[in-house]
């Protein structure tokens, strides 16, 4: 009867029924459904980190392919990070030279480190994050947030770092002009610790552009898809956002498309 009103042949019918997927299509059902782990384990990326990251799983295909499927299974990824100078520089302090002039690369861990603060909005106020990005493998190696960006944030933030990672004399530290790296408490640790201090070109964003991308890629996965009721609460969000995803297990291009972690304890250590 069926049949009938939809005007289908009964053999056309049981034809359909019993026709199976041919080897390409279980070949693609089943790279969709890593697509899907992938993308899901990312909390969202764009076809190019997915090759990456299958590549690493011995899984290799083209870009294409992949770019296909995503379409297919409805995986959607913007990936455009703005930059906007937002470092008043206008404080009357001494500040140094730029001595990575835009070199965002180091052959060992604690050789370069680069620093900035950002905002996060909540019901309560801004809440303020301070980090530490060793440049080797772009992991967090310290932080700090609290209700106010004077000294002490920063300062806390590389202070967590050098407990840490314990670099060696020599390290290059970069950061932009804000007044915070400027003050007296902070070039004091430096100095303790014989650490390099250099400093971004007034209003050039792009000299700290690894800072930079960080928190454009926190506010995109994070805190734009969040409305914090209180800092408490975006706090624990950031931590669990820094130490358990950024660090551990989402991966980025420049490290071999390995997270920071994966990069410094299994690549790093067969060079």
């Amino acid at each position: 009867m069926l049949c009938k009103l939809y005007s289908v042949t009964r053999s056309g019918y049981y034809a359909w029924l019993n026709k199976t997927e041919s080897f390409r299509q279980k070949k693609d059902s089943a790279l969709t459904d890593m697509i899907k782990n992938i993308f899901d384990e990312q909390r969202g990326c764009g076809a190019t980190t997915i090759k990456g990251k299958l590549a690493n799983e011995r899984i290799n295909t083209s870009i294409r392919r992949v770019k296909r499927l995503m379409d297919e299974a409805g995986l959607k990824y913007n990936n455009k990070p703005k930059y906007k100078a937002t470092t008043d520089s206008g404080h009357g302090l001494s500040v140094v030279s730029n001595k990575l002039k835009q070199e965002f690369t180091a052959t060992a861990p604690n050789q370069v480190w680069v620093g900035d603060i950002t905002h996060i909005p909540t019901k309560e106020g801004w809440l303020y994050l301070a980090t530490v990005i060793d440049l080797y493998s772009r992991k967090v190696v310290g932080w700090s947030m609290d209700s106010n960006m004077r000294a002490d944030l920063v300062n806390n933030a590389l202070t967590m770092a050098l407990f840490r990672r314990k670099p060696n004399k020599g390290l290059i530290w970069h950061t932009d002009r804000g007044s915070q790296y400027c003050s007296n408490s902070h070039r004091k640790i430096l100095k303790d610790h014989k650490i390099i201090q250099s400093m971004s070109r007034k209003g050039n964003c792009w000299d700290n552009a690894v800072a930079e991308s960080f928190f454009a890629t926190i506010k995109k996965e994070l805190v734009h898809k969040c409305e914090f009721k209180t800092r408490k609460e975006a706090s624990s969000a950031i931590f669990e956002y820094i130490e358990v995803f950024y660090n551990r297990i989402r991966v980025h291009s420049t490290n071999g498309y390995y997270s920071p972690e994966e990069y410094e304890l299994k690549v790093a250590n067969c060079m």
